[in-house]
């Protein structure tokens, strides 16, 4: 017999299953044998949710057709429960067939039986342990499909069962037919939140995803009727969609189509450098690895086709480490741009100024002036002082002051702890990256250049010698 990872390389060859980053992402957390090879099929009514719902009561395929040949056992067992013949779903389920089996939809034979009013056969699902808050790709539950078509004896029952009748408004982003969902949509029913823990809006939370820890980015309630808020959202997801290395933040996923939105990405335990350096002091082999995987990630920003990706607000805080303890770049695609030449961009929105505004940005940010992708090398460069220094620029003076210092006044920190550990050549890469001449300041692959060739010297002349190892040495 085939395996179910042969059907789905066998599928892959001819075609037949479309080849993503998505697919591959959840192939890797979450192989669901259930749905290969599986085949969308109409039965009856459609979920209650479904923007493309059938309005008539039976489809072609149940019109005494009988069972088509070419359906598996879990589509005979939602085939025979849109016929509410009970003997043959019970049949089914002795043989082994899941009652919470589902479709490409997400539907369960709980869901279709709810649709048709079938009584006898939903009693016997939920004597098979069915679950009642099952929730199909548009959040629907069976007692929400009962109670849309009218089928209150069904929905007595459930609802006697503890079930619940999802809540659902229309989101900004809500399609008018199933064909236009995303590739990237999340059915919110598989995101686990902890329990009793309030799903905070607005605000990065922790969730599990098909059992894998996952960082959920959580619209606040206000933002549905502010088109800018809707329109930073869809521009987030469109930037997060496209981007895939290993030194950025792995997007996984959305919800566009039910409330409350959400974008989730992988998860970090380590949490940031910002916070990573408060708690030690780097060595100088470690601020060297960092410092190539952040510009690493960042080049593969740049170097988006067809317009770069300028992050815009590169700060200790944006930048996460993972289990290895690698860091990849986050926080991009947040600010939006207008385009005023092939590599010069401005904001588009002066609201969002306030919010770009770190220690870390450049003065052209701050005096929102036309700029380029050199004000991300800018950043870079306070990034790595710090990384060195252990403590921000300026330090202790409030972020405020800095931001005057470095932006109005056109001051930079000086390199005091540790110099003596340090080659000139890294000291002269950070001053160039903060140099107030954007044309002095090296593009990034330039960055990752010249730190492979300072490890390279440091090892020649013997520094650093067995302290000093990079994974990829």
């Amino acid at each position: 017999m085939e395996t179910a990872k042969r059907v789905i390389r066998r599928q892959f060859s001819t075609g037949s299953i479309k080849h993503s980053r998505k697919f591959n992402f959840v192939r890797s957390l979450s192989f669901d044998p259930r749905l290969v090879g599986r085949v969308r099929f109409a039965f009856g009514r459609q979920s209650s949710l479904d923007p493309n719902r059938r309005r008539r009561s039976r489809s072609p395929v149940n019109e005494g057709l009988g069972v088509p040949d070419n359906l598996d056992n879990t589509m005979q067992l939602l085939f025979m429960a849109s016929q509410g013949d009970a003997k043959a779903v019970e049949g089914l389920l002795k043989d082994g067939v899941d009652v919470n089996s589902i479709d490409l939809d997400g539907r369960t034979a709980l869901h279709i039986a709810a649709c048709e009013g079938h009584v006898a056969v939903a009693k016997l699902l939920l004597s098979w342990k069915a679950n009642v808050d099952a929730r199909d790709r548009w959040g629907s539950t069976a007692a929400a499909d009962a109670k849309y078509y009218g089928n209150m004896e069904v929905y007595n029952m459930l609802k006697s069962r503890g079930a619940k009748v999802p809540r659902i408004r229309k989101t900004p982003m809500a399609v008018s037919n199933p064909r236009e969902i995303p590739e990237y949509e999340l059915n919110p029913g598989e995101l686990q939140f902890r329990r009793g823990e309030e799903v905070l809006k607005g605000t990065y939370q922790v969730a599990k995803w098909n059992g894998t820890k996952v960082c959920v980015k959580i619209l606040d309630r206000e933002s549905y009727s502010d088109p800018e808020s809707i329109n930073a959202f869809k521009h987030e997801l469109e930037v997060l969609e496209k981007v895939r290395h290993p030194n950025v933040v792995q997007f996984v996923g959305a919800v566009t189509q039910n409330i409350p939105m959400m974008i989730v990405s992988e998860y970090h335990p380590k949490g940031d450098l910002g916070s990573y350096l408060q708690k030690k002091r780097l060595k100088p082999q470690k601020v060297l690895r960092f410092a190539l995987d952040i510009a690493r990630g960042m080049n593969y920003l740049h170097e988006c086709k067809p317009d770069p990706i300028i992050h815009c607000d590169l700060k200790p805080k944006n930048i996460l480490l993972d289990y290895a303890g690698q860091m990849k770049v986050a926080g991009f695609g947040l600010i939006r741009l207008s385009k005023i030449s092939s590599n010069k961009v401005r904001l588009a929105n002066l609201s969002s100024l306030d919010e770009v505004i770190s220690m870390y940005s450049a003065p052209e940010i701050y005096k929102n002036e036309i700029f380029d992708r050199s004000i991300d090398a800018f950043s870079f460069g306070l990034i790595l002082y710090e990384m060195i220094e252990g403590a921000p620029p300026f330090h202790p003076k409030s972020p405020e002051e800095v931001i005057n210092m470095i932006c109005v006044e056109g001051n930079r920190p000086s390199l005091k702890n540790r110099v003596k550990n340090y080659p000139s050549d890294l000291k002269e890469l950070i001053e160039e990256c903060w140099d107030p001449q954007t044309v002095v300041r090296p593009t990034f692959s330039e960055v990752i250049i010249r730190l492979d060739k300072i490890y390279a010297n440091c090892a020649k002349q013997g520094r650093w010698k067995d302290t000093f190892k990079l994974p990829w040495k």
